[in-house]
């Protein structure tokens, strides 16, 4: 699997993880590795602090929509 976003930059770059959220291949260089809020899947998503304190990986885009939302930092 190849990173998602490097391919829309034109490059070829192996994946080293899958985002949570949208599921896109993300290499070193696009991926955030942190604790990130739970959710049960069900629309509308709500949001729940994790309680286990898990850092999961999110892609770029991913990350920046929770923070601009402020739903990252509200429930984490």
């Amino acid at each position: 699997m190849k990173c998602y976003e490097c391919a829309r930059e034109g490059k070829n770059t192996d994946a080293v993880g899958i985002c949570i959220v949208c599921g896109r291949g993300v290499c070193e260089d696009h991926l955030i590795h942190e604790e990130t809020p739970a959710w049960e899947g069900d629309y509308p998503i709500e949001l729940k602090p994790d309680v286990e304190h898990i850092k999961r990986i999110v892609c770029l885009p991913c990350h920046d929509a929770l923070k601009d939302n402020c739903l990252f930092n509200e429930v984490c």
